[in-house]
């Protein structure tokens, strides 16, 4: 867990009784000189730049309500069909540190922005969903995890039970939790839902260790995930972002292997494969606080079909067929695995 300096109380998130409830539990890990109350987290965490890096030794938690758009349309290839997903902003930025993160060249801070009014997302879920009236064969996708892990600081914000029972009313609307979080505490305490489903992000040992750094151990993860399935939580499964090495096969293929030793490969609702990509802005500060990242080899990245980089297509294709086939290998349901963010999102090799 990260060590947090100081807590910034946004005026107004104590109106109801969760915002209240998120409150006081952030204050028990602050002294009271260190806890201030502030008109408007935006005047703060966005007029003034923080170097990334500062979030290892001075890491701030702003509680605030978000204002402006709460939801909004994934990208194509996001997730795996044609369905209609949506994601939704309920933080920004992580407590976690991998380098190739593209929060680092999104926001000017790195500070933790925690929002309470999940009263008004889910608001707007409803409102979603009574505009497209989803089925069993045509669902609906909403997704957490796109600006910070879904799990990692659940067990102090609790909201967890509010978005079960919403999904519980509307089986046929579906919620991902993305999470490289261990943190399952709060998940256990709930009954599991078929459309409420948990999804990690994993990678081999030698990838996490180089590249994800304070994250939990795969072990951990791997726990974690084992502990769900005894409660018969659905699972999801990201291989993203893969990292090239000359070992990728053996990697990959050992990787798989420890995930089916505490579950199948097919137990996975879905498995996303993809490759490590950035904008340019997000690229130019990788090159600046990662100079030493394997992935930055110049010669194997370039400009792709969105205008993010990517690994080279000849390379890019090795290394999403390699990881594909590992996953097959190991078990895997061929229908279940799709490409994200790719210019093909169904393997066709």
């Amino acid at each position: 867990m990260a060590t947090f300096s100081k807590l910034l109380i946004e005026k107004g998130v104590t109106k109801n009784t969760h915002g209240q409830k998120i409150v006081e539990n952030f204050k028990k890990m602050f002294s009271v000189e260190n806890i201030f109350e502030i008109e408007n987290y935006e005047d703060i965490f966005q007029s003034f730049y923080k170097p990334y890096l500062e979030k290892r030794n001075n890491l701030n938690i702003f509680l605030a309500q978000k204002k402006g758009q709460l939801l909004k349309e994934t990208p194509d290839a996001y997730g795996g069909g044609k369905i209609k997903r949506y994601y939704f902003i309920h933080a920004y930025n992580c407590i976690y540190e991998c380098n190739y993160c593209y929060l680092q060249g999104f926001f000017k801070s790195p500070d933790i922005v925690l929002f309470i009014n999940h009263e008004e997302i889910l608001n707007e879920m409803e409102k979603i969903i009574k505009q497209y009236s989803p089925t069993k064969d045509n669902p609906i996708w909403f997704h957490a995890g796109e600006f910070s892990d879904s799990l990692a600081l659940s067990h102090l914000t609790q909201e967890l039970p509010l978005y079960f029972n919403f999904f519980k009313s509307h089986p046929h609307a579906y919620l991902e939790l993305r999470t490289k979080s261990s943190n399952i505490s709060e998940l256990l305490k709930l009954a599991p839902l078929d459309n409420v489903v948990t999804s990690f992000s994993l990678s081999p040992k030698q990838q996490i260790l180089a590249n994800d750094f304070r994250t939990p151990t795969l072990a951990a993860r791997l726990s974690a995930m084992n502990s769900l399935k005894q409660k018969g939580f659905p699972l999801g499964l990201h291989l993203d972002p893969v990292i090239y090495s000359p070992q990728l096969k053996e990697e990959y293929t050992q990787l798989c292997r420890e995930i089916t030793d505490h579950l199948p490969l097919c137990y996975f609702n879905y498995i996303s494969i993809g490759v490590v990509r950035f904008t340019k802005e997000v690229y130019e500060k990788v090159k600046e606080h990662y100079p030493s990242a394997s992935f930055l080899n110049q010669d194997l990245m370039t400009k792709s079909f969105d205008n993010k980089y990517r690994a080279i297509m000849p390379l890019r294709k090795h290394i999403l067929n390699t990881v594909y086939q590992s996953c097959l290998e190991n078990g895997a349901k061929k229908e279940s695995i799709y490409f994200c963010m790719e210019e093909e999102s169904t393997p066709s090799y």
